[in-house]
């Protein structure tokens, strides 16, 4: 693989690292450019196990044998650019002090339907627990529910057209490439959408506080065979035509004058009341 030494910010081959703490514009400019940033080497590695491809690599020299390594078992890995910079040099291109190991441009994979996603889940035998994700606009909220989804084992996750990008620079460290290993797509429209899950044979369950809905424990007492959570937006929280819609709303039950959770620590307890064997 070629390994290439860059001293100078400017070089155009860094175009795709430059300014990486600018969220404005790597929102922009990422998904137009067809391509998402891994950063750190446990990521990566995530990453090009999902299949995903890469297209350069930027680390520090210390960095340089790990990388060799991880590109060296994965199709093409011999062909992909590695540029090699000091530190210093790196935190004047990205912005940000690149302590984490290695920063990797990747090509962004074609997003499946959601047919295929809940199809495909637990092997081909199709998802039993879905996550839907509404206008969840904070990255590091989206990055933290995939990491939850993944580790309690929810098959697959669904994420409205106005929510953050799961590919998106923090989401992915966040989610420490959980995002490569949970199912995912966009689902469009919403809350439309809702009737393609019912299609599907899943109950949609809203988390949101109203006078109607019933609590967790209530839920995990007589759990549906297929299940869709569906999380909202910090602050909002859902829709009023989501929890109309929805089959079911649920709450998870406070104490101490608390009225409810931030939405990744209230997805982590949803899923794990709801879980499946």
């Amino acid at each position: 693989m070629p390994v290439i030494t860059i001293d100078d910010p400017a070089d155009e081959r860094l175009t795709d690292y430059t300014g990486l703490t600018d969220v404005a514009l790597r929102s922009k400019s990422e998904p137009e450019k067809g391509l998402y940033i891994a950063e750190s080497s446990t990521v990566l590695r995530r990453a090009l196990e999902a299949g995903h491809r890469p297209r350069s690599v930027l680390l520090a020299h210390r960095w340089l044998p790990d990388v060799e390594e991880m590109l060296a078992a994965v199709p093409g890995g011999g062909d992909v650019p590695v540029y090699v910079a000091a530190p210093e040099l790196l935190e004047q291109v990205t912005g940000f002090h690149v302590h984490r190991g290695a920063l990797a441009a990747m090509h962004r994979p074609v997003l499946p339907t959601v047919a295929d996603v809940l199809a495909s889940a637990r092997g081909g035998r199709g998802a039993r627990r879905v996550a839907v994700l509404e206008d969840i606009v904070d990255h590091t909220n989206v990055g933290a529910i995939f990491r939850s989804a993944a580790g309690i084992g929810v098959d697959a996750v669904l994420v409205t057209p106005r929510c953050a990008d799961p590919l998106y620079r923090r989401s992915v460290r966040v989610s420490m490439g959980t995002v490569f290993q949970v199912p995912w797509t966009r689902i469009d429209p919403w809350p439309d959408g809702i009737e393609v899950l019912r299609a599907a044979g899943f109950v949609t369950a809203a988390l949101a506080l109203t006078d109607r809905s019933i609590t967790l424990d209530e839920l995990a007492a007589d759990i549906p065979e297929r299940l869709a959570l569906v999380l909202g937006t910090e602050g909002d929280g859902l829709r009023p035509g989501t929890i109309t819609g929805a089959d079911t709303v649920v709450r998870i039950p406070m104490a101490g004058g608390v009225d409810s959770l931030n939405v990744a620590a209230a997805s982590a307890v949803a899923f794990w009341a709801t879980r499946t064997g």
